[in-house]
């Protein structure tokens, strides 16, 4: 009797709040596709699968299967095939060099018949349940050992397909995993280098190699002042400042030699360097205006200006953000920061409650995937951050987005039932 208490007590069930909180992103991602798709006196029949809102409803419809064969998969399923699963996408992602379509500057998709597939999305579930399934069964020696070196090439793997492909935008979204390292130990040292890393790069990029190591040099200075009496300090202080010069040089050569042409307009245009109001900075001069006209409350469903009259390029797929702002105003894109945020929070809640580390770990992976993606989307279409062209989740029309998003939250939902 006592046993079935326990069992009882800690019986869960399938997370109606992950579930409501899909079903909401994935309703309001529709209407604004078909919004950004309406014609004024034209034909708007809601079942024109020639158009993107007929397709992203296959896309939906499609998804629903994928819940429900998830749902009902047994869990350990899951984490037996987490290897195979990351192993297939890799195939995949090598398999785009070879034979994948080129759209918008990256070759990164792979065209069967009308529709195309960016096995990308899909490499970054595959790698949250890979580094899920390492943690929760790393034990050997070599494991214990060299843990963090394993885990890293699990990220750095896919990160190198992905720049080979063009993508950088996609490759940055890899990075999201730093949420499962710190939360599994990662030093704050550790941490706290990435984010110095992060500030060189900007600044060095917004004015010049000449000024980051004028500013480090007179921080490494400061710092041997303070440390000239412990020779241990002063020695570190030493290797400090050698790596991060060095760092700074690297910054300007991968910016020449990695970037596409069009990533290095964008990237100018964010520091201020350029303007260019038909160019590089069309897309987020018109992003700017449509979320600025949105108001409070929004000029209404269908009304938006920008979006009716195509100002706004790429508006059903990674500017989707904006055509929310014009039409639904500051009170709409709260309800969208609200959903995100309440998705990210339930999982690490979740995460944080769970008896078995696998589901911890997984959890905490793709809560970093979703948070980095809706950031960074928002960011860029506001003006914080470059233009890289990452879809917002659950809401930018495209298939293999919400194919890849969908498995990653309800296979969490899955393993979260206990």
């Amino acid at each position: 009797m006592k046993s079935f208490d326990n069992h009882k007590n800690h019986s869960k069930g399938y997370d109606i709040r992950l579930i409501a909180y899909y079903i909401a992103l994935v309703l309001i991602g529709w209407i604004t596709i078909y919004s950004t798709c309406y014609v004024p006196d034209g034909t708007n029949a809601i079942f024109d699968f020639s158009k993107p809102y007929g397709k992203q409803m296959i896309w939906i419809a499609t998804s629903i299967i994928i819940c429900i064969v998830i749902l009902l998969i047994d869990k350990n399923i899951i984490q037996h095939y987490a290897y195979h699963f990351y192993l297939l996408c890799l195939i995949l992602m090598v398999l785009v060099l070879f034979i994948g379509t080129e759209i918008s500057g990256a070759k990164a998709w792979i065209k069967i018949g009308e529709f195309s597939i960016q096995p990308v999305e899909f490499m970054k579930v595959a790698t949250a349940l890979a580094l899920a399934k390492f943690f929760n069964e790393g034990k050997t020696a070599v494991e214990k050992r060299y843990g963090w070196l394993i885990s890293t090439a699990f990220i750095f793997i896919p990160i190198i397909l992905v720049m080979l492909q063009h993508d950088a935008g996609s490759a940055l979204v890899f990075f999201s995993f730093i949420l499962l390292f710190y939360r599994e130990g990662l030093s704050g040292e550790l941490l706290l280098l990435a984010m110095i890393a992060a500030f060189l790069s900007i600044f060095t990029l917004k004015f010049n190699e000449t000024y980051a190591i004028a500013l480090l040099t007179i921080v490494f200075i400061v710092m041997v002042l303070r440390d000239r009496n412990i020779k241990k300090k002063w020695q570190r202080d030493i290797i400090v400042y050698v790596i991060c010069v060095a760092f700074v040089f690297s910054v300007n050569l991968i910016y020449e030699h990695v970037f596409e042409p069009h990533q290095k307009e964008r990237i100018a245009s964010i520091m201020g360097h350029t303007s260019d109001p038909t160019g590089a900075d069309f897309n987020l001069n018109q992003s700017k205006i449509a979320i600025g006209s949105g108001g409070l409350f929004g000029k209404g469903y269908l009304k938006g200006t920008q979006t009716k009259l195509k100002f706004v390029p790429e508006q059903s797929t990674d500017f989707i953000f904006c055509a929310i702002g014009e039409e639904w105003g500051f009170f709409g894109t709260s309800v969208v920061f609200y959903l995100f945020l309440s998705i990210i929070i339930r999982i690490l809640r979740l995460s944080e409650n769970q008896r078995v580390p696998f589901v911890r770990y997984y959890g905490y992976g793709i809560a970093g995937i979703i948070m980095v993606h809706f950031f960074i989307n928002v960011g860029m279409t506001i003006g914080l951050l470059p233009i890289i062209g990452i879809p917002l989740p659950y809401l930018s029309y495209g298939g293999s987005s919400l194919w890849a998003f969908t498995t990653m939250l309800f296979i969490f939902i899955r393993l979260n039932d206990n």
